[in-house]
């Protein structure tokens, strides 16, 4: 295929403008004119505007007032619980432990017996202060007798009352001598009876330490430890007050309002179910923390509860407050602050900044930002923007369990939780 095009001679472009200048003039026209034409519609497309596009219609979203209900205002803190009780069993006597009457972790009474140390020795040492009493007691008897021939040998002159004087010294020195070896009885027979180790209080008993044969020993400062024993009904729940709420507590005191009813959850647990009073507040306030240790007292009928464990515990401040409340779904995170969207009158969403509570029913406590007449974005808001027109639709805010208030959140505050108020 050849490749190179062929170049007209002059002699035929010659031949074609002569075709040309002797065609029709409309030929010649339309020759000439159809370039221009194109090019002049190219200019007037380039510099012609775009026609306007349809507006998008306005978003639907649904919106709402704030509920408004009375909450009890709760303060939240965590804590630890901790035996109301605990004891640590020595033995009051030094000797072979001979039997063990209790399973470890088991729950034992007062009184109940736990560990016996070998009474013999004891019981010997108690017979032999017994035989110390008859023998004061018959030198006793004579003391008397020899007392009695003197005075009335005083009487004929027979004896001196110096004689007399003497023998009412020996009677009295035997007297002495009876109250002490009736002493040194009581004190043996105690000895047998802490031979009999018993459960001073009742609760939950550890693991003994000390195994059958082996010797123990007592003593002021502190004898051989066989185990303890922790009382759990009531059982303790303390916790830190920071300064603070304890300050708000305070001030509530001096109104008269007094809060010391407290509610408690466990980790697992989603409600509070164990409650308690308040009964102490520690008499200073801690340089190191700022912090002031409290406690609760809490039924404990089945033990459930042990000490150590952990436990989010709410205490009512003794007050209540009118609140409005927003599906927590409607606040929006704008930086550091909280927002909800509204819409005007006119249809147009603005966004007002608020002061968020805790939960309570499955809504959130506003306590500041809004009014009841606000029209609140409960649902669409990815589609509300501030500034823009919308399409409302009217609808209401319903608690979603008007019982009890939810767990609180991992990133709630201390001291944010409220109840629906009892009506």
């Amino acid at each position: 295929m050849n490749m190179f095009t062929k170049v007209a001679s002059d002699g035929e472009a010659k031949t074609l403008r002569v075709k040309i200048a002797n065609g029709p003039k409309w030929k010649r026209a339309a020759l000439f004119g159809t370039p221009l034409v194109v090019l002049a519609a190219a200019v007037t497309l380039w510099n012609s505007d775009p026609s306007p596009a349809a507006a998008p219609p306005a978003p639907l979203v649904t919106v709402a007032a704030p509920l408004q209900r009375e909450v009890a205002l709760w303060d939240d803190y965590v804590g630890r619980f901790e035996a109301s009780r605990t004891v640590e069993v020595r033995p009051r006597v030094s000797g072979q432990i001979v039997a063990i009457h209790f399973t470890d972790g088991a729950i034992v009474r007062k009184g109940q017996l736990l560990f016996t140390v070998d009474p013999r020795p004891f019981a010997a040492a108690l017979a032999e202060a017994r035989a110390g009493v008859a023998t004061a007691q018959a030198e006793l008897n004579l003391a008397e007798l020899n007392l009695g021939r003197a005075r009335r040998l005083l009487e004929a002159d027979a004896v001196s009352q110096a004689n007399v004087d003497q023998l009412t010294a020996e009677v009295r020195t035997a007297r002495a001598a009876l109250a002490a070896a009736q002493a040194r009885v009581r004190a043996r027979a105690l000895d047998v009876e802490f031979t009999h180790i018993r459960a001073p209080i009742g609760g939950r008993i550890s693991d003994r330490r000390i195994d059958v044969g082996n010797l123990v020993s007592s003593g002021v400062d502190g004898g051989t430890l066989l185990t303890t024993i922790n009382a759990l009904d009531p059982i303790y729940f303390t916790f830190d007050v920071p300064e603070s709420l304890y300050l708000k507590d305070s001030r509530q005191r001096q109104e008269g309002v007094k809060g010391n009813v407290a509610e408690i959850r466990l980790q697992d647990e989603a409600s509070y179910s164990w409650h308690g009073t308040l009964d102490f507040t520690d008499n200073g306030i801690s340089q190191n923390s700022g912090t002031i240790r409290a406690r609760a007292v809490v039924r404990n009928p089945d033990y459930f509860l042990t000490p150590g464990m952990f436990g989010n515990m709410r205490l009512a401040d003794g007050g209540t407050t009118l609140a409005l409340l927003v599906p927590d779904a409607a606040i929006r995170t704008d930086q550091a602050r909280k927002i909800v969207l509204v819409v005007g009158k006119d249809d147009t969403v603005a966004a007002k900044p608020v002061e968020t509570g805790p939960l309570v029913g499955g809504l959130r406590v506003i306590r500041s930002g809004i009014t009841p007449a606000d029209r609140v974005v409960v649902q669409g808001v990815q589609f509300a923007m501030p500034g823009t027109k919308v399409k409302p639709r009217l609808t209401q805010v319903h608690l979603a369990d008007a019982g009890a208030a939810k767990a609180p959140e991992a990133e709630t505050p201390s001291a944010s939780q409220a109840t629906l108020a009892a009506r």
